[in-house]
Protein backbone atom coordinates (compact mmCIF):
# COMPACT_ATOMS: atom_id res chain seq x y z
CA UNK A 1 0.00 0.00 0.00
CA UNK A 2 0.94 3.51 -1.14
CA UNK A 3 2.43 6.30 1.64
CA UNK A 4 -0.91 8.64 2.14
CA UNK A 5 0.10 11.82 0.85
CA UNK A 6 0.92 14.34 3.80
CA UNK A 7 -1.46 16.48 5.43
CA UNK A 8 -0.62 20.12 4.21
CA UNK A 9 -2.11 22.27 7.49
CA UNK A 10 0.22 25.14 9.11
CA UNK A 11 1.46 24.46 12.46
CA UNK A 12 -0.78 27.44 13.98
CA UNK A 13 -3.30 29.56 12.87
CA UNK A 14 -2.64 32.97 15.26
CA UNK A 15 -5.90 34.54 16.45
CA UNK A 16 -7.38 38.24 15.94
CA UNK A 17 -6.40 40.18 18.96
CA UNK A 18 -9.29 40.81 21.08
CA UNK A 19 -12.84 38.69 21.71
CA UNK A 20 -15.38 39.57 18.37
CA UNK A 21 -18.98 39.23 19.14
CA UNK A 22 -21.09 36.96 16.26
CA UNK A 23 -24.20 35.75 16.21
CA UNK A 24 -25.46 32.10 17.28
CA UNK A 25 -27.48 30.79 13.35
CA UNK A 26 -27.99 27.23 14.84
CA UNK A 27 -28.71 25.09 18.01
CA UNK A 28 -28.92 21.32 17.03
CA UNK A 29 -29.54 18.53 20.00
CA UNK A 30 -27.51 15.35 19.62
CA UNK A 31 -28.42 12.55 22.54
CA UNK A 32 -26.98 14.34 25.56
CA UNK A 33 -24.86 17.34 23.93
CA UNK A 34 -25.80 20.55 22.08
CA UNK A 35 -24.10 21.59 19.16
CA UNK A 36 -24.19 25.70 18.67
CA UNK A 37 -22.88 27.23 15.36
CA UNK A 38 -22.05 30.53 14.83
CA UNK A 39 -20.87 32.21 11.13
CA UNK A 40 -17.36 34.24 11.94
CA UNK A 41 -17.17 36.05 9.19
CA UNK A 42 -13.88 38.50 10.61
CA UNK A 43 -11.77 34.93 12.03
CA UNK A 44 -9.45 32.79 10.18
CA UNK A 45 -9.51 29.46 9.77
CA UNK A 46 -8.98 27.13 12.97
CA UNK A 47 -6.45 24.08 12.75
CA UNK A 48 -8.07 21.00 13.96
CA UNK A 49 -7.02 20.44 17.32
CA UNK A 50 -7.13 24.94 17.84
CA UNK A 51 -10.15 25.77 20.49
CA UNK A 52 -12.01 29.03 21.49
CA UNK A 53 -12.67 31.07 24.22
CA UNK A 54 -16.63 30.98 24.85
CA UNK A 55 -18.86 33.54 26.53
CA UNK A 56 -22.85 34.26 25.87
CA UNK A 57 -22.81 38.31 25.28
CA UNK A 58 -26.42 38.59 27.71
CA UNK A 59 -26.51 37.56 31.15
CA UNK A 60 -23.08 36.14 31.68
CA UNK A 61 -21.18 37.01 35.05
CA UNK A 62 -25.27 38.02 36.59
CA UNK A 63 -26.71 34.77 37.71
CA UNK A 64 -25.99 33.18 41.39
CA UNK A 65 -22.56 34.46 42.95
CA UNK A 66 -22.09 36.35 39.44
CA UNK A 67 -21.51 32.43 37.92
CA UNK A 68 -20.46 32.10 35.11
CA UNK A 69 -17.95 34.94 34.98
CA UNK A 70 -14.74 33.76 33.39
CA UNK A 71 -14.84 32.56 29.26
CA UNK A 72 -14.75 28.81 28.74
CA UNK A 73 -12.60 27.06 26.77
CA UNK A 74 -14.15 24.91 23.40
CA UNK A 75 -12.56 22.88 20.58
CA UNK A 76 -13.58 23.40 17.10
CA UNK A 77 -16.52 20.70 16.33
CA UNK A 78 -16.87 22.20 12.59
CA UNK A 79 -15.40 24.98 10.62
CA UNK A 80 -17.10 25.58 7.25
CA UNK A 81 -19.54 27.49 5.15
CA UNK A 82 -21.73 27.73 7.99
CA UNK A 83 -19.48 28.99 10.57
CA UNK A 84 -18.16 27.75 13.46
CA UNK A 85 -19.62 24.71 15.23
CA UNK A 86 -19.02 23.42 19.17
CA UNK A 87 -19.92 20.24 20.93
CA UNK A 88 -21.55 21.11 24.42
CA UNK A 89 -22.70 19.40 27.28
CA UNK A 90 -24.63 21.11 30.24
CA UNK A 91 -22.44 20.37 33.00
CA UNK A 92 -22.12 23.88 34.75
CA UNK A 93 -22.94 27.14 34.76
CA UNK A 94 -21.03 28.28 31.94
CA UNK A 95 -22.28 25.28 29.66
CA UNK A 96 -25.78 25.92 31.60
CA UNK A 97 -25.71 29.44 30.12
CA UNK A 98 -24.20 28.66 26.85
CA UNK A 99 -26.71 25.97 26.11
CA UNK A 100 -29.27 28.36 26.96
CA UNK A 101 -28.55 30.21 23.61
CA UNK A 102 -30.59 30.46 20.68
CA UNK A 103 -30.70 31.35 16.90
CA UNK A 104 -29.96 35.33 16.83
CA UNK A 105 -28.75 35.28 20.29
CA UNK A 106 -24.88 36.86 20.69
CA UNK A 107 -21.76 35.20 21.32
CA UNK A 108 -18.10 36.21 22.30
CA UNK A 109 -15.82 34.53 20.39
CA UNK A 110 -11.93 34.71 21.21
CA UNK A 111 -9.61 32.52 19.03
CA UNK A 112 -8.53 30.62 17.31
CA UNK A 113 -5.94 29.50 20.32
CA UNK A 114 -3.03 27.31 21.04
CA UNK A 115 -1.54 24.20 19.09
CA UNK A 116 -3.10 21.91 16.51
CA UNK A 117 -2.58 18.43 15.73
CA UNK A 118 0.38 17.20 13.49
CA UNK A 119 0.14 15.09 10.63
CA UNK A 120 1.44 10.93 11.04
CA UNK A 121 4.66 10.03 9.78
CA UNK A 122 6.35 7.23 8.11
CA UNK A 123 3.47 6.27 6.56
CA UNK A 124 1.15 4.99 9.64
CA UNK A 125 -2.35 5.51 9.70
CA UNK A 126 -4.23 7.40 12.12
CA UNK A 127 -6.62 6.29 15.00
CA UNK A 128 -9.09 8.72 16.57
CA UNK A 129 -9.75 7.69 19.90
CA UNK A 130 -12.11 10.11 22.06
CA UNK A 131 -14.42 10.47 25.06
CA UNK A 132 -17.42 12.44 25.81
CA UNK A 133 -16.91 15.85 24.14
CA UNK A 134 -13.67 14.99 23.33
CA UNK A 135 -15.58 14.11 20.23
CA UNK A 136 -15.29 17.62 19.30
CA UNK A 137 -11.33 18.22 18.25
CA UNK A 138 -11.31 14.59 16.49
CA UNK A 139 -14.11 15.23 14.15
CA UNK A 140 -12.04 18.30 12.31
CA UNK A 141 -8.87 16.37 12.16
CA UNK A 142 -10.96 13.15 10.85
CA UNK A 143 -11.87 15.28 7.83
CA UNK A 144 -8.55 16.93 7.77
CA UNK A 145 -6.93 13.66 7.37
CA UNK A 146 -9.37 12.12 5.27
CA UNK A 147 -8.77 14.94 2.61
CA UNK A 148 -5.64 13.97 2.57
CA UNK A 149 -5.90 10.16 2.20
CA UNK A 150 -4.24 9.47 5.73
CA UNK A 151 -6.50 6.14 6.76
CA UNK A 152 -8.69 6.73 9.52
CA UNK A 153 -10.03 4.43 12.42
CA UNK A 154 -12.38 6.33 14.98
CA UNK A 155 -12.70 4.65 18.63
CA UNK A 156 -14.97 6.19 20.94
CA UNK A 157 -16.10 5.70 24.72
CA UNK A 158 -19.60 6.79 26.36
CA UNK A 159 -21.29 6.87 29.57
CA UNK A 160 -24.32 5.44 27.79
CA UNK A 161 -26.99 5.48 25.08
CA UNK A 162 -27.63 9.07 24.92
CA UNK A 163 -23.89 10.21 25.60
CA UNK A 164 -23.25 7.41 22.45
CA UNK A 165 -25.23 10.25 20.20
CA UNK A 166 -22.38 12.29 20.07
CA UNK A 167 -20.34 9.51 17.93
CA UNK A 168 -22.58 10.44 14.35
CA UNK A 169 -20.61 14.14 14.63
CA UNK A 170 -17.86 12.11 13.36
CA UNK A 171 -19.36 11.95 9.37
CA UNK A 172 -16.32 12.41 7.87
CA UNK A 173 -15.32 8.43 7.07
CA UNK A 174 -16.20 5.05 7.92
CA UNK A 175 -18.81 5.07 11.41
CA UNK A 176 -16.78 4.67 15.22
CA UNK A 177 -16.56 1.54 16.65
CA UNK A 178 -18.29 2.38 20.10
CA UNK A 179 -17.54 1.64 23.70
CA UNK A 180 -19.73 2.56 26.76
CA UNK A 181 -19.77 2.41 30.66
CA UNK A 182 -22.91 0.67 30.89
CA UNK A 183 -23.30 -1.47 27.62
CA UNK A 184 -26.42 -0.31 25.87
CA UNK A 185 -24.20 1.05 22.86
CA UNK A 186 -21.54 -1.38 21.36
CA UNK A 187 -18.86 -2.54 23.35
CA UNK A 188 -19.66 -3.27 27.26
CA UNK A 189 -16.34 -1.81 28.30
CA UNK A 190 -13.45 0.78 28.08
CA UNK A 191 -12.43 2.48 24.87
CA UNK A 192 -9.12 1.91 25.85
CA UNK A 193 -10.02 -1.87 25.46
CA UNK A 194 -10.92 -1.23 21.77
CA UNK A 195 -7.57 0.78 21.42
CA UNK A 196 -5.77 -2.02 22.94
CA UNK A 197 -7.04 -4.67 20.28
CA UNK A 198 -6.68 -1.95 17.37
CA UNK A 199 -2.64 -1.82 18.25
CA UNK A 200 -2.44 -5.86 18.57
CA UNK A 201 -3.51 -5.81 15.29
CA UNK A 202 -1.54 -3.31 13.49
CA UNK A 203 1.02 -0.81 15.63
CA UNK A 204 2.00 1.22 12.68
CA UNK A 205 -0.37 4.05 13.73
CA UNK A 206 -0.94 7.40 15.62
CA UNK A 207 -2.97 7.79 18.12
CA UNK A 208 -4.47 11.12 18.57
CA UNK A 209 -6.82 11.74 21.32
CA UNK A 210 -9.08 13.92 23.58
CA UNK A 211 -11.35 12.86 27.09
CA UNK A 212 -11.63 12.52 30.61
CA UNK A 213 -8.06 12.88 32.28
CA UNK A 214 -8.62 9.39 32.88
CA UNK A 215 -8.82 8.11 29.80
CA UNK A 216 -5.94 9.83 28.04
CA UNK A 217 -3.41 8.93 30.91
CA UNK A 218 -4.94 5.41 29.97
CA UNK A 219 -3.78 6.04 26.71
CA UNK A 220 -1.03 7.76 27.36
CA UNK A 221 0.65 4.82 28.91
CA UNK A 222 -0.33 2.65 26.72
CA UNK A 223 1.20 4.48 23.10
CA UNK A 224 4.21 5.32 25.71
CA UNK A 225 4.51 1.49 26.67
CA UNK A 226 3.60 0.22 23.30
CA UNK A 227 6.41 2.92 21.71
CA UNK A 228 3.81 4.18 19.18
CA UNK A 229 3.54 7.72 18.66
CA UNK A 230 0.58 9.73 20.44
CA UNK A 231 -0.56 12.98 20.34
CA UNK A 232 -3.13 14.10 23.55
CA UNK A 233 -5.77 16.77 23.29
CA UNK A 234 -5.98 17.95 26.64
CA UNK A 235 -8.97 19.84 28.58
CA UNK A 236 -8.22 22.18 31.02
CA UNK A 237 -10.16 24.91 32.97
CA UNK A 238 -8.65 28.40 31.34
CA UNK A 239 -9.41 32.56 32.50
CA UNK A 240 -7.47 33.77 29.68
CA UNK A 241 -6.23 31.04 26.54
CA UNK A 242 -3.71 33.15 25.88
CA UNK A 243 -1.45 32.19 28.18
CA UNK A 244 -1.48 35.09 31.00
CA UNK A 245 -2.49 33.34 33.84
CA UNK A 246 -0.58 30.41 34.36
CA UNK A 247 -4.14 28.95 35.62
CA UNK A 248 -3.59 26.11 33.05
CA UNK A 249 -0.31 24.34 33.66
CA UNK A 250 0.68 20.88 33.08
CA UNK A 251 4.23 19.46 33.99
CA UNK A 252 6.56 17.93 31.58
CA UNK A 253 8.30 14.51 31.55
CA UNK A 254 11.19 16.73 30.72
CA UNK A 255 10.94 18.69 34.19
CA UNK A 256 8.80 22.27 34.45
CA UNK A 257 5.40 22.78 32.91
CA UNK A 258 4.01 23.80 30.00
CA UNK A 259 0.58 26.24 29.67
CA UNK A 260 -2.02 23.90 28.42
CA UNK A 261 -3.80 27.21 26.59
CA UNK A 262 -0.06 28.10 24.42
CA UNK A 263 1.83 25.17 24.41
CA UNK A 264 -0.82 23.05 23.68
CA UNK A 265 -3.91 22.00 24.24
CA UNK A 266 -1.71 18.97 21.87
CA UNK A 267 0.83 17.28 23.53
CA UNK A 268 2.66 14.18 22.48
CA UNK A 269 2.14 11.65 24.98
CA UNK A 270 5.67 10.78 25.86
CA UNK A 271 6.26 14.14 26.57
CA UNK A 272 3.91 13.95 30.04
CA UNK A 273 5.20 12.07 32.72
CA UNK A 274 2.85 9.23 34.48
CA UNK A 275 -0.38 10.45 36.62
CA UNK A 276 0.18 13.90 35.66
CA UNK A 277 -3.01 14.03 33.55
CA UNK A 278 -4.57 12.76 36.13
CA UNK A 279 -3.08 14.81 38.79
CA UNK A 280 -3.71 18.11 37.20
CA UNK A 281 -7.04 17.24 36.07
CA UNK A 282 -8.32 15.06 38.09
CA UNK A 283 -10.04 11.55 37.48
CA UNK A 284 -8.72 7.91 37.89
CA UNK A 285 -6.93 5.72 34.70
CA UNK A 286 -9.70 4.28 32.59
Amino acid sequence: MSAAAPVDLPARTPAPFGRRAVTVSAVEQVGSYVVLTAPDPDGPAPVPGQFYMLAAVDRWGGGVDERPFLPRAFSVLRADRDGLAFMLEDVGPGTDRLCELRPGDGLWLTGPLGQGFAPPAGGRRAILCGGGVGVAPLALWQRALIAAGVPVEVLLGFRDAPHAAGAALLDGGDPARVATDDGSVGHHGLVTQLLDASLDGDAHATVYSCGPPGMLEAVRGRCVERGVPAELALESGMACGYGACFGCVVPLAAGGYARVCVDGPIFAADALPAGALVAAHGGAPA
